[in-house]
C-alpha cells in the first residue's frame, strides 16, 4: 500500500515537469510593398495586387495599397492599367482586349501615392516564355492510391526541346478554377523529357478524399499548361517550402526570392498558355 500511494503522489509531480512555458517572441518588421500577379498571352484582362506587408498577430487582411499608379511597357508600348474599385480595391487590371506576345520582356512600373519602405516608385521585369502545345488530356482513376483513391490529369503533347523548360498547370472542373492558390497548381521542369513528346506524363493529381475536389463521371476537365521562367518556377517552389517548416522550432527558411525592385516582395510573372478539355468518362 505504501508502494501505491507513493507512486499517486509522484504522478503529479511527472506531469507538470514535463511542461514548460515557452515565450514566442514575433518582433514587429518594417512594412514592405507586396506585389502579386501576372500577364499571359490570351486576350483578357490581367490584375496585379498591391497590398502591405503586416505583423503575424495582425489579424485581418493586408492593408491594401490604394490610389497608384500601375503600367506595362514592352520596349515600344505602354500599357495603363487601372484600379478596378478606385480608393479601396488595391487591384489593377490591364484592358480586356490585352494579350502579351511570346518572346517579349515586360516591366511592370508602380508610382506610390505614399511612400512604403521610404520609396514611391518599384518596378519588375519578366520574359514572356514560349509553351509545349498540348495535343490531347486524359483523366484515370487510381482507385488503390490513398484512402478512396486519387484522380490523374494526363497529358500529350510535344516538347520543344530548344532548353530546359519550366512549367505550370491549372485545372478546371466544369468551367471552375480548382487551383486558385499557389499551395494548388502544379509545376514541373522538362529535364526527362525535353526534346520528346511528352506520352501520357501526370500533370494533376486529384485525391479523391476532398469531396469539393473530386471528379464524377460527366464533368467537363480542362487543362491549362502554363510555359514561365525558372525564377517564378523557384519562386513558388521556395514559397511552398517556406510554408512548411518542420520541425516547428527550426531554424526560419530563406527568404523567398521575387522579383520586385528596392527590396518590395512578391512576384510579377509573365507566361504563355496551351489549353486541351475532355470529359470525365
Amino acid at each position: 500500500m505504501n508502494r501505491l500511494l507513493f507512486y499517486i503522489l509522484l504522478l503529479p509531480i511527472l506531469f507538470t515537469a514535463c511542461t514548460e512555458r515557452i515565450d514566442i517572441s514575433l518582433d514587429e518588421t518594417y512594412t514592405r510593398l507586396v506585389v502579386d500577379g501576372g500577364i499571359s498571352n490570351d486576350t483578357g484582362a490581367y490584375g496585379i495586387y498591391l497590398t502591405k506587408t503586416a505583423d503575424y498577430f495582425f489579424n485581418e487582411p493586408a492593408p491594401r495599397v490604394v490610389n497608384a499608379v500601375a503600367w506595362l511597357t514592352d520596349g515600344s508600348n505602354e500599357y495603363l492599367l487601372s484600379e478596378t474599385d478606385p480608393g479601396f480595391s488595391g487591384l489593377y487590371q490591364t484592358d480586356s482586349s490585352f494579350a502579351g506576345q511570346i518572346g517579349k520582356t515586360y516591366t511592370l512600373n508602380i508610382e506610390l501615392p505614399e511612400k512604403i519602405d521610404d520609396r514611391t516608385q518599384y518596378s519588375s521585369s519578366c520574359k514572356m516564355i514560349s509553351v509545349a502545345r498540348l495535343d490531347s488530356i486524359a483523366v484515370t482513376f487510381q482507385p488503390d492510391w490513398g484512402k478512396k483513391g486519387f484522380w490523374e490529369i494526363k497529358l500529350w503533347a510535344q516538347d520543344p526541346g530548344d532548353e530546359v523548360n519550366y512549367y505550370m498547370f491549372h485545372y478546371y472542373r466544369n468551367d471552375t478554377l480548382m487551383t486558385d492558390s499557389i499551395w494548388k497548381v502544379s509545376i514541373t521542369d522538362d529535364r526527362y523529357f525535353n526534346g520528346n513528346y511528352i506520352y501520357g506524363a501526370t500533370a494533376v493529381y486529384i485525391n479523391n478524399d476532398h469531396y469539393w475536389e473530386t471528379l464524377r463521371p460527366g464533368d467537363k476537365v480542362k487543362l491549362q499548361m502554363s510555359g514561365i521562367t525558372k525564377e517564378y518556377y523557384n519562386f513558388i517552389s521556395q514559397v511552398r517550402e517556406a510554408g512548411y517548416s518542420i520541425p516547428f522550432f527550426s531554424g526560419p527558411p530563406a527568404n523567398v526570392i521575387g522579383n520586385i525592385s528596392d527590396g518590395a516582395v512578391g512576384f510579377f510573372s509573365a507566361y504563355s498558355d496551351s489549353w486541351a478539355t475532355t470529359r470525365v468518362k
